[in-house]
């Protein structure tokens, strides 16, 4: 299980992964998994898609892979906009009986056409449900959205919302992507004023090519500095330019927010290793130097 204190002493590391489409077979993961295991991430978390239990049974395979096979921490994904009180507790006692102890409790996207299914409408819902029903049986973790969530009114709504998730029982926080550290700052001197004291990680993507920077903007929200918006126009056309170039402003990113003394950085991996490694290497030797006390 995730301790806590590990953010005390140094600057967490993590990655994020995404099991295969359902074409795939689950194998083709786990070469992967065992490239990213490689670099001793502090844990890595699975994702899955919003649409109910039947989903999870790859994300389970994969979280067990990672923490039996790969000896590394796992975190899985937890969306419960779609997913009843039986199906949560039968999902609970899957993950209890696998050894899984770590989830990241989020609300998940909303589907166009779906009914949802009405027992948790927030992440906060499930989190509440969890600790009812498990009590400490699992470490909970949540999101968070250095630049607002895209429904939140305004900054003191998003604020309000998030203390009650970690009053509700998320222990650790992880936010949404962004390229503006300076955004990212001002988030978390207004979580602190509003009284939330949990370690944040900062989540940190590699744009490796411009539609998906395109595709994030529009899905997210995030805004792009304008030093960023001029990488993408001078390289946006050539796929190995702008691969360096993401990569390189992603350890820009990182060191200067270690400088800073965040919590931690959790890696968006988009399931490419060799982009991971690419950056633990450049910035390795600074993540692990210890926390001053």
């Amino acid at each position: 299980m995730i301790d806590n204190s590990i953010f005390d002493k140094k600057t967490v590391f993590s990655f994020e992964v995404f099991p295969p489409k359902k074409t795939s077979s689950i194998e083709t993961i786990y070469s992967t998994l065992d490239e990213l295991s490689d670099l001793k991430p502090d844990f890595i978390s699975v994702t899955y898609g919003a649409g109910g239990s039947e989903n999870c049974t790859n994300t389970l395979e994969i979280a067990k892979r990672i923490k039996m096979s790969c000896n590394v921490e796992s975190v899985v994904h937890l969306p419960c906009l779609y997913l009843s009180k039986d199906e949560a507790l039968n999902m609970l006692s899957q993950f209890k009986q696998n050894g899984i102890e770590n989830l990241l409790v989020l609300r998940g996207d909303k589907i166009e056409g779906r009914t949802v299914a009405g027992d948790f409408l927030h992440a906060s819902d499930l989190s509440s449900f969890i600790k009812a029903a498990a009590g400490s049986s699992f470490h909970l973790s949540g999101a968070c959205y250095p630049e607002n969530h895209p429904e939140s009114k305004d900054v003191l709504s998003e604020m309000h919302n998030l203390k009650f998730k970690v009053d509700s029982g998320c222990a650790h926080l992880i936010s949404q992507l962004f390229f503006d550290n300076h955004a990212f700052y001002k988030f978390v001197e207004n979580c602190r004023l509003a009284g939330i004291d949990v370690p944040i990680e900062a989540g940190i993507m590699p744009v490796t090519n411009r539609a998906q920077i395109e595709r994030m903007v529009s899905r997210c929200g995030v805004v792009l500095p304008e030093k960023y918006k001029i990488m993408l126009e001078k390289y946006g056309d050539n796929d190995d330019a702008i691969m360096d170039a993401g990569i390189a402003y992603a350890v820009s990113q990182i060191i200067d927010l270690v400088s800073h003394g965040v919590d931690g950085i959790h890696l968006y991996t988009m399931n490419k290793p060799q982009i991971a490694r690419r950056i633990h290497d450049a910035v390795k030797n600074i993540i692990s130097i210890p926390k001053q006390m």
